[in-house]
């Protein structure tokens, strides 16, 4: 046989063996997942099977739905809840999947699905979850005009902290069904009154639970760009600053 030939069919052979191997080992991969699928969801009828994917970390799945962050051994018989830290990167791979479950979750909201305070030129965008009777997210609000001077747009989602039927839950309803929300929510933080209607408030419902959704404890929260969590108050300042230190100054035009 022409040597030319002879290895032609040898490297056919080869290939032909590795994408036999290959399309083996995936089927291996599909069937490991969908066992530990199984079991996770066995176990916690609240978590959707697709929540449970591969993770960094060999011999392990991570479950990511909502606040929820925990890895999963390939067996199913070991779960681990915490911060998961890559020492060679010093990456928490807990908080990388938090903050990318944030940012999806924000990047679908359609602009008539919040209360935007923004600027001229937008430097920076981050969306703040409020309490119109928390003390520091009437700080924050009080500095609005100093956040928006430093390019900071501020996009509200109202989280009363109490609940449906406190008194914080009413105003924040109030303040959606306003003619002019900048103004009603500006108003309602100073405690002055302000004209609203009657109206579908469902929205504040719909941002009470996306504040469950992505782990809030507490208000104000700001949520950055990449979906890192801020809990509490940040003066415009020292937000300015992170966020020129993290993102660059990337400017938007109006």
């Amino acid at each position: 046989m022409n040597r030319s030939i002879a290895r032609y069919l040898f490297l056919l052979a080869v290939s032909g063996f590795m994408l036999a191997g290959a399309v083996t080992l995936a089927a291996a991969d599909d069937a490991e997942i969908e066992k530990v699928r199984a079991k996770v969801t066995e176990r916690f009828d609240f978590v959707d099977p697709e929540s449970v994917h591969p993770s960094e970390l060999d011999g392990w799945y991570m479950i990511q739905q909502g606040p929820i962050v925990a890895f999963v051994s390939a067996d199913g018989r070991y779960l681990m809840q915490g911060d998961l830290i890559d020492l060679e990167r010093n990456v928490n791979l807990t908080d990388t999947a938090m903050n990318s479950n944030r940012r999806q979750v924000l990047e679908e909201l359609d602009a008539k699905e919040y209360i935007a305070f923004t600027p001229a030129e937008v430097r920076h965008t981050v969306t703040v979850f409020t309490d119109i009777d928390c003390t520091y997210c009437r700080r924050l609000h009080n500095q609005i005009d100093d956040y928006l001077d430093k390019g900071i747009e501020v996009r509200y989602l109202l989280y009363p902290r109490n609940g449906p039927a406190s008194p914080s839950w009413s105003k924040a309803e109030r303040v959606w069904c306003a003619s002019d929300r900048n103004q009603a929510l500006t108003a309602a933080k100073a405690e002055r009154e302000f004209e609203s209607a009657s109206c579908d408030a469902t929205m504040v419902q719909n941002h009470y639970v996306l504040g469950q959704e992505v782990g809030l404890s507490g208000t104000p929260a700001i949520v950055l760009e990449d979906g890192t969590l801020i809990g509490g108050y940040m003066p415009p300042e020292q937000l300015s600053t992170q966020l020129e230190r993290d993102f660059g100054p990337e400017v938007t035009a109006d």
